[in-house]
């Protein structure tokens, strides 16, 4: 059995699904087993961390018949370390950790998204595990960031057109962790992922416009004048760190890895592959 924490999100469901057609057993667990909307053949089991910090004890029975975990931090936040206290108590040998490729040496460490996955990866080193760190880039799924603005119009306004990253889809992602999860030789490894191709901001807006047969046109807005609307998927909070790394980005090539088709054996889909998968989430 493998657990799954975050199993409705994008990385967690893509997970579930590539989980089940290896003949695994999954657990997912959800703030809501009702609207999940995940396969019948998952178990499907409650994770409402609201309120109280949980004691491990109060979530063991999540863990039973477990041997593996796979851990993504925006579904646990501050119960990290109970919730890998109470599957190592119940049996879970290794975990699989979804962090962040802002992880590395010469990263400004002050970095909220830094800070918050060197948080989350000590807890995993220190708790007793064997352990797996994965290390994506850019995701593909921040483009979701455009899809109000696309679904109104055919004018994306935003800053930095000429940021270059090279997104990566969330089913390779999905994919890697489940070669973690079931195979042998992945403890202690830290896989850094990305997508097969250099993309500006302006060029995954066009890449969506193709994918829904639509001409897309990228206004630029600058970094001073952008509110927090344009950006609803991003805390508050974190948005001044964001749009600093998207300046740094402007015109600088981005670290590009084999990781994907090195773990999986099939080559890290591309960003016009993701946009063709989820145009539906762009038409109105």
């Amino acid at each position: 059995m493998i657990v799954v924490t975050g199993a409705t999100g994008n990385v967690g469901s893509a997970l579930v699904s590539q989980l089940l057609a290896e003949g695994a057993s999954v657990r997912a667990l959800t703030r809501d087993p009702e609207r999940a909307a995940l396969p019948a053949a998952a178990d499907v089991a409650r994770l409402d961390l609201g309120g109280d910090l949980p004691q491990p004890a109060d979530l063991g029975a999540l863990f039973d018949g477990a041997s593996a975990l796979f851990l993504h931090a925006q579904a646990v936040g501050a119960h990290t370390a109970a919730l890998l206290e109470a599957a190592r108590a119940r049996g879970v040998r290794h975990v699989t950790v979804l962090s962040s490729g802002i992880i590395q040496d010469g990263a400004d460490t002050a970095h909220p998204i830094y800070v918050q996955h060197a948080r989350l990866e000590d807890h995993v080193r220190e708790s007793g595990l064997a352990w797996t760190a994965l290390r994506p880039n850019a995701f593909a799924t921040n483009a979701f960031q455009w899809a109000p603005q696309i679904r109104s119009g055919d004018t994306v306004s935003g800053p930095y057109p000429g940021a270059v990253s090279a997104p990566i889809h969330e089913a390779d992602i999905a994919a890697v962790a489940v070669r973690t999860l079931l195979d042998d030789g992945h403890q202690g490894a830290v896989h850094r992922l990305t997508g097969p191709d250099p993309v500006t901001n302006e060029e995954q807006v066009h890449a969506i416009g193709a994918a829904l047969g639509r001409t897309l046109r990228f206004v630029e807005v600058p970094p001073q004048d952008v509110r927090p609307e344009l950006f609803p998927h991003v805390p508050p909070h974190m948005l001044p760190a964001i749009l600093r790394t998207w300046g740094e980005a402007v015109g600088v090539e981005p670290e590009i890895t084999t990781t994907v088709k090195a773990v999986t054996g099939q080559p890290a889909r591309t960003f016009e592959e993701w946009a063709t998968d989820h145009r539906d989430a762009f038409s109105s």
